[in-house]
């Protein structure tokens, strides 16, 4: 068995811990949480600890914090020369204090408190200083996920990067429609089965082959009518930003 513990008590942290459990290969041996009964229902209550001098020792750290708290973090494990991974996106190997061997151990997915993730599925993004080390993480990783990468700190801040635009902005744009419906007393609910096959579709085709509506086939009037009807100035400059985008793609039905 490989020996973990889990430093933190967020949204990863915490479906970290639920896939974790789930494995034949690994072992939680302690969870670092400043409050313990954030994770009481997680975890056996003994194995959650509160203060760093009391980590055990374990066969890979795993610090699951905000991005800008892991150099602090980091610094103040309480040894040396064991490996250390963070599950940020952005953040570089380097922000490991260096006392330790350091890796990264990111899973490509957004996660929500009580939403219930398949993590058999979910990519997982691996990089560490040697190979031994590499190793134990890709160990670790397969006892959990059935796609694992190898990817070093330039190639994970692009893949973050492309995260934020097919995730979090796509999300911000679900929310602008949801808005529109609401003003105009629509249940955004109509719009669910496009943003499905929206979804669906690049599965089997290129993102700009996918591509359809009035900016793809160039339909002036119809975007005009559209930013005349939006009288909300946010929506109309994103609307205007989006819609030169897609038209400047080089690519005309």
């Amino acid at each position: 068995m490989i020996r973990i513990t889990i430093i933190g008590s967020g949204n990863v942290a915490q479906h970290l811990i639920k896939a974790f459990t789930k494995s034949e290969v690994v072992e939680i041996v302690e969870v670092y949480s400043r409050k313990k009964e954030t994770l009481a229902s997680l975890i056996e209550f003994d194995k959650i600890v509160n203060v760093f001098e009391d980590l055990k020792e374990a066969d890979l750290y795993i610090i699951a914090v905000s991005d800008k708290s892991i150099p602090e973090v980091s610094k103040q494990l309480p040894f040396h020369n064991r490996i250390v991974v963070h599950t940020s996106g952005a953040a570089s190997l380097d922000v490991i204090d260096s006392k330790n061997r350091k890796g990264v151990f990111y899973p490509l997915q957004t996660f929500s408190k009580n939403k219930e993730v398949d993590f058999s599925t979910i990519p997982l993004c691996l990089e560490a200083e040697n190979t031994f080390d590499f190793r134990v993480l890709e160990s670790v990783a397969k006892s959990i996920s059935n796609v694992v990468f190898p990817i070093n700190s330039d190639q994970r801040k692009a893949l973050h990067v492309a995260a934020v635009f097919v995730n979090n902005f796509t999300n911000h744009l679900y929310q602008i429609g949801e808005e529109i419906c609401k003003e105009h007393k629509l249940p955004f609910e109509i719009l669910k089965p496009l943003i499905r096959e929206t979804a669906e579709k690049i599965q089997t085709l290129e993102p700009i082959d996918a591509q359809t509506g009035p900016a793809k086939r160039h339909d002036s009037t119809t975007i005009e009518a559209h930013l005349e009807y939006l009288t909300n100035e946010n929506q109309k400059n994103i609307y205007k930003i989006l819609t030169q985008s897609i038209q400047n793609n080089g690519k005309k039905l």
